[in-house]
Formats: C-alpha cells, structure tokens, sequence
C-alpha cells in the first residue's frame, strides 16, 4: 500500500508526476544518421512524462538509444487541438520515420497528413469506432498500437462507483465536446448509467475555460461526477479534482495518475506499460514490419485504484470489499 501526501497532491500539480527530459531537435549531422521518431502530444508534457518514460525506456530495452541509435523530436499541444495538423504537417515535410501519436485525438491528425509515414499509437481510445483502422486483427493502412477499449469500461466504472456509492442516483458526465473519441465515450457511459437506472447530467467543455463555469453548472444537480479520458482532461486533471473536491463530489477516472492528484478511484488499464509495449510495435515496424500487418494490441491488466485521503475530504466510507478488490489504496 502506497502512502501520499495528501497537500503535495494538490499543491505539486503535474510536477508530482516523475520528470522525464525532453530533448530538442538532434542537430543535422547527427539527425542525418539516426532515424527518427516524431513523437505527437496532445497534452503537456509533465502530464504523461512517466509515460513517456516508460516509451522511451522500452526502446532503449530494444537497443533504440535516444540521441545515439535514434532520434525523438517531441511536439506537445498542451491541450490546444489545433495546434496538431500542424504538428503533423511539420513531420512529414521532414520525412520522419514513424509518427507516435499519444492518444486518438493526435493520431486523427496524423493520418490526416500522411499515409505513408507509420503511425502507432500507444494509448487509442476506440481505433476501429474513430475510423483509424479497419479492424484490430488487420488495421491495414499505416496506422497500428494498442486500443485502451475506453467506450468498453464505461459500464464497468460506473457499476464499480455505485457499489462505493449505494446511494447514487444521478451522475455527472464532464468531457471534452471538441474530441471525437470523448464524445464517443461519454455516449456509452450515458447508455450505461441509463442501464443501470441512472439519471444522467451531461456536461462539455471545449477548452481549460469552460472547466469552472461547467462545475457552476453542476451545483446540487449530481451525486458523482464520471469524468472521460481525454488530453484536455488530462493536462487539467488536478484543476478538476480540486473543483470536485469543493463541490464533495466522488469522481471515477480512467487513469491512476488523476487518483494520484486527489482523484477518488480509477479503473482502466496501466498506461506505462502499454506506452512500453508501443515501444516493440515500433521496433518491428522500423525492422521492417508493414504497421498494416501489426494487429492492434489490447491491454492485459487492468487496474482499481482508490484514493482514502479524497474519500476522507468529502466525508465519503469505503466499503471494505471495495478495498479488498483495489490493486492500489492510497492514504
């Protein structure tokens, strides 16, 4: 069992996440002997730095060094989705060798610019719902990764929050409305609290402004807040927590970076180690393997994970079979 401090939690924000060095542009000689991986974020980059550690060391495992086998240029959208296109156009017109895409909004851009340039994907949302492959056994076209089956664990999640919350009624869905794979998420949930005889309050936002107005929003009309996956989520994850905090409302996240910054509890799969697994799928394709012929990967493990401190805060109990089932409980 991991223990935390709570106040770090909420004053070290991104900066609690392990720092990971973010290297410029190789020069022109050097890059001219490397090949090169242009590496798409859409978030900022101490949002996922362990991610991208676990990637970067994955490679290394692979004999890809970073700065000596290979080169990594790094963009990151810091949430600004506009931004990528051009991102992607900067790439191909230096010819890189593969695209890694973060997530699915990233690796929409990507094949919108290219489809010769491999694409991979460590974290996609819904590859085969957003039209990035034709199929996880054969994807064909340029792009291939691993497939987190977000629209999969909405029903999942929000079972495993009744079960802490007996006497849940209605429940917040906040998402990023600006984000195709998000939005297709935030339906299945809908569908699937309205399955489990929910009431359903739906709130969008489409940029880092619209978090505080939507919680205004919100006041008295939830008893949990259900909160979808996306960058613009991500880079803001502990603006969010905070304001759910204010508003004691118990929160149900995808990732267990955002239980880290005092989030209640996370179900979904171990992102590092899926970042580290794209790290393979780049080395067959740079071996020589078409990304086409590379069926897309799908999570092995996944996670509960609970935040004890956050409960305490909004004067909520954990139910024991809860904590028993939890793979991390953190105080």
């Amino acid at each position: 069992m991991k223990r935390r401090e709570f106040i770090t939690l909420l004053g070290g924000g991104a900066a609690a996440t392990a720092s990971v060095s973010w290297p410029h542009t190789a020069s022109a000689q050097q890059a001219a002997k490397l090949r090169t991986i242009g590496f798409m974020g859409a978030t900022a980059p101490a949002a996922v730095s362990t991610w991208v550690a676990a990637f970067v060391q994955g490679l290394r495992e692979l004999g890809w060094i970073e700065g000596r086998t290979i080169a990594i240029e790094y963009r990151w959208a810091e949430g600004r989705f506009e931004r990528l296109a051009g991102f992607a156009a900067d790439f191909v017109r230096q010819g890189v060798d593969i695209i890694v895409a973060e997530g699915t909004v990233t690796a929409l851009a990507a094949k919108q610019a290219t489809a010769a340039i491999p694409i991979v994907i460590p974290v996609a949302g819904d590859p085969v719902g957003n039209k990035l492959v034709a199929s996880l056994a054969r994807p064909g076209g340029n792009v291939t990764g691993l497939s987190i089956q977000q629209t999969d664990l909405a029903g999942k999640r929000l079972e495993m929050l009744r079960e802490i919350l007996p006497s849940l009624r209605t429940v917040a869905i906040l998402a990023n409305g600006g984000s195709a794979n998000a939005v297709l998420d935030m339906r299945e949930a809908q569908a699937a609290a309205r399955t489990l005889g929910l009431d359903v309050v739906s709130l969008e936002i489409w940029r880092a402004e619209d978090i505080a107005p939507a919680f205004e929003a919100l006041k008295g009309r939830a008893d949990a807040l259900y909160i979808v996956l996306d960058p613009l989520i991500n880079t803001n994850r502990l603006r969010i927590n905070t304001l759910a905090l204010g508003a004691r409302l118990p929160t149900m996240h995808g990732i267990r970076e955002s239980v880290e910054a005092a989030g209640l509890m996370s179900y979904g799969p171990n992102f590092p180690d899926l970042f580290r697994r794209a790290a393979g799928i780049v080395d067959k394709i740079l071996h020589g393997t078409k990304p086409g012929d590379i069926p897309v990967e799908q999570p092995t493990k996944f996670e509960f994970v609970l935040n004890l401190t956050t409960a305490k805060a909004i004067g909520l109990t954990i139910p024991e079979s809860s904590l028993l089932r939890a793979d991390e409980v953190i105080e």
